[in-house]
């Protein structure tokens, strides 16, 4: 895995240019694993826009993935579930051509990552779930195991969808 101090992080691209940032980023959130209470904190919302814009995917996605699940597999107590939703997100781009190859010195270590995701939503299994991180787990299982579809599906579910399925109201 690529070091937080390595300079070849300037050589990775995000969505607003070289990835220089991020190890910063990374570094705070393994200082705040916890779960947030607002979309635009940090430094969520800045990985979120910077690593999965839109939908795209960049280098810098593929090296940072690790660590995103690095951190949440070393974290005690309640995560954030953008643990789950973010690294699932970055492999459903990915994998629908939303974003460039995976460099091939990062490769192994993104898909030890990805099959990571298992352990680690097993290591969080014991606390308490809002619908938010139920719905990011199972999708971040869901694209370890392979299956892009049913995670891509699970975040398209709202409490809208969901009660139009539970009534059978597909009109």
């Amino acid at each position: 895995m690529i070091s937080l101090d390595d300079p070849a992080w300037r050589t990775l691209q995000h969505a607003y240019g070289d990835a220089a940032d991020v190890p910063d980023l990374l570094r705070a959130l393994a200082a705040s694993t916890g779960p947030k209470t607002d979309c635009q904190d940090e430094p969520w919302f800045t990985l979120w826009s910077s690593l999965c814009h839109q939908g795209d995917v960049y280098t810098a996605s593929y090296a940072a993935l690790p660590h995103i699940v690095r951190i949440a597999g070393e974290a005690t107590g309640p995560v954030d579930f953008s643990f789950f939703q973010l690294p699932a997100a970055i492999e459903i781009a990915r994998r629908t051509g939303r974003g460039p190859d995976i460099p091939a010195s990062y490769a192994d270590d993104y898909y030890r990552a990805i099959a990571q995701l298992v352990e680690n939503v097993a290591l969080h299994r014991t606390e308490a779930w809002d619908q938010s991180m139920l719905l990011s787990a199972a999708a971040a299982l869901a694209v370890a195991k392979g299956h892009f579809d049913v995670a891509e599906a699970l975040f398209n579910l709202d409490a809208d969808w969901i009660a139009k399925i539970n009534d059978g109201d597909f009109d």
